[in-house]
């Protein structure tokens, strides 16, 4: 069941092929917060559930640790350089909470963790791509990757900012061709994508004054703002959630 844990994770995070993702972010006033990455697959599981899961059909609803996830892949970490082995203690940080049944098609994944200051963001982000090649190099799936040869960390990149009452999201393609070619790969996910939402939900400490983005929709508490828009829109141009919000001082 752990296999199916790691492969599932790392296919996700790869090609975001769900019904509905959402990037949710809480920011206090010191700089510390909270990050969650909510995938809802329950149409990609209606398609191809049991491809998913390796043909395994009892319900799973559970919470669990990465840290625990990896050391139950008995991984032999002599394998590693000590920056490898440092992403896989960084990506220990994070806790994801899984339902998964085939029978109903359903499959919900959150993938959550605390941080300390906004540079973890993009650090668990870097992590997180890495856990494709890190799984590969440790045959954590028993000699059968579903991701081949593909290095997500080369595909794309994520940075965040947050300071002088200013935050930045700013994700960038490093790899258009191969992005574009995993586009056109995607056979019947296209139908599914193409009634899916890509969803930003930001809570900050302050006011917001002001945000890049024109179809953002600010809370009532004048601290938050939501924005969505179509996931094929994303996954053909996925900087269009790029964004600069202005806090009151």
């Amino acid at each position: 069941m752990k296999k199916i844990y790691l492969g599932l994770l790392v296919a996700l995070i790869t090609f975001c092929t769900s019904c509905e993702f959402s990037e949710t972010i809480y920011i206090n006033e010191d700089g510390t917060g909270k990050m969650s990455l909510y995938f809802d697959g329950s149409e990609l599981m209606q398609m191809a559930g049991s491809q998913m899961t390796g043909g395994r059909e009892e319900a799973i609803d559970s919470m669990i640790s990465v840290k625990e996830l990896l050391s139950k892949q008995k991984i032999d970490m002599s394998k590693f350089s000590k920056e490898e082995k440092k992403q896989f203690e960084n990506l220990g940080k994070l806790n994801m909470h899984m339902v998964m049944d085939t029978k109903k098609s359903k499959l919900n994944l959150d993938i959550f963790t605390d941080f300390d200051n906004i540079n973890d963001l993009q650090n668990m982000y870097r992590d997180m791509n890495k856990l494709a090649e890190l799984s590969k190099k440790s045959n954590a799936f028993g000699g059968s990757n579903p991701l081949g040869d593909i290095n997500p960390e080369e595909l794309t990149s994520m940075k965040y900012s947050y300071k002088n009452n200013v935050f930045k999201r700013a994700f960038k393609v490093l790899d258009k061709k191969m992005i574009d070619s995993l586009k056109g790969n995607l056979g019947q996910a296209q139908m599914i994508l193409a009634s899916s939402t890509y969803k930003l939900d930001y809570h900050f400490p302050r006011k917001i004054k002001s945000v890049s983005l024109k179809n953002a929709v600010i809370g009532k508490d004048g601290k938050s703002f939501t924005v969505k828009i179509n996931f094929m829109e994303f996954m053909d141009n996925p900087e269009i959630l790029n964004l600069e919000v202005e806090l009151e001082k």
